[in-house]
């Protein structure tokens, strides 16, 4: 689906990250299916778009803010944390450092999005270089649990979990959405949505009955 106008929803995702983690390579195979072996360091924030359709008839437009992990960049980048539905943290499964990097970046967001609720995702990048693997599977998964995230191995060279990393993100964010944890503001840009109505009324009423019957 190419046209801009046919979605119904708007989940904006923040990709965060050391820089040289792979985050550029990672959307750009997502987004437009290519992979890139050498590409240039990302300068403040790109953008990329891509849609999804998470369930039949209800079609999602991601609009990715791909940022620089240069702390020179910071200050830029902080300012895009806001107005983020979701968040990929990622590192670079051969740099051990990225990997301890990531509390960091976890925190920088929660400091910044309050009242907001951003939905998390760890992503370990370049699982194709096994051999060279210095953060074991165990100890991932228990830092993205301590963190409210799924965890997920990825590699944009070979297209291992690309689809379903950013699958498991974006299914995160639509039931926070019909869980009432998010929901559209005009104050916030996180989310935005298009449906009509009527179908927004029907919407509410069903997570109105499945508060009643819990």
């Amino acid at each position: 689906m190419a046209a801009d106008s046919i979605w119904h929803y708007q989940f904006r995702i923040i990709m965060l990250g050391d820089s040289t983690v792979g985050k550029s390579s990672l959307l750009k195979r997502y987004a437009e299916g290519v992979f890139q072996e050498s590409m240039s360091q990302t300068v403040g924030v790109d953008f990329y778009v891509h849609f999804l359709e998470i369930k039949p008839g209800l079609h999602i437009k991601l609009q990715f803010w791909d940022t620089a992990g240069q702390e020179r960049f910071r200050s830029v980048t902080r300012s895009y944390y806001r107005n983020s539905a979701g968040a990929v943290l990622m590192f670079d499964l051969t740099n051990r450092a990225s990997f301890e990097s990531i509390k960091k970046w976890h925190q920088e967001v929660m400091e910044t999005v309050k009242p907001y609720h951003v939905v998390f995702v760890l992503v370990g990048h370049k699982s194709d270089l096994k051999d060279e693997c210095k953060v074991e599977q165990k100890e991932a998964e228990k830092l993205a649990s301590s963190l409210g995230a799924k965890y997920i191995e990825t590699s944009a060279k070979t297209s291992q979990n690309v689809e379903e990393a950013f699958q498991i993100l974006t299914l995160a964010i639509y039931e926070a959405l019909e869980s009432g944890k998010m929901r559209p503001n005009e104050q916030w840009d996180g989310i935005k949505c298009k449906l009509p109505p009527e179908a927004q009324l029907k919407i509410q009423e069903e997570r109105r009955q499945k508060k009643c019957s819990c």
